[in-house]
C-alpha cells in the first residue's frame, strides 16, 4: 500500500506553507492525488514537487569591457 501525506504533513516535509501546498495543489500546478474532496500526496508526489524546484545556475561569462 503507498503511503499517503495529509497537506500539513507534506508540507512540513518540504519545508513550505501548507496554505502555499493546498493553493498550488487546487491550481493543478503541482502533483497531488485526490481521494473524493481529500487531498493528500505520495512520496512520488512529494519528490516530483521537489525537483521541480531544482534549476541549474546560469552561469554569466565575463566578457572584459574595453576601455577607450
Amino acid at each position: 500500500m503507498t503511503r499517503l501525506y495529509t497537506p500539513a504533513q507534506a508540507a512540513e516535509l518540504l519545508a513550505v506553507r501548507e496554505s502555499w501546498l493546498r493553493r498550488k495543489a487546487g491550481q493543478r500546478t503541482i502533483p497531488c492525488t485526490f481521494l473524493g474532496k481529500h487531498l493528500r500526496f505520495s512520496a512520488a508526489n512529494l519528490r516530483d514537487i521537489a525537483d521541480s524546484g531544482n534549476h541549474t545556475p546560469q552561469t554569466h561569462h565575463n566578457r572584459s569591457r574595453r576601455t577607450r
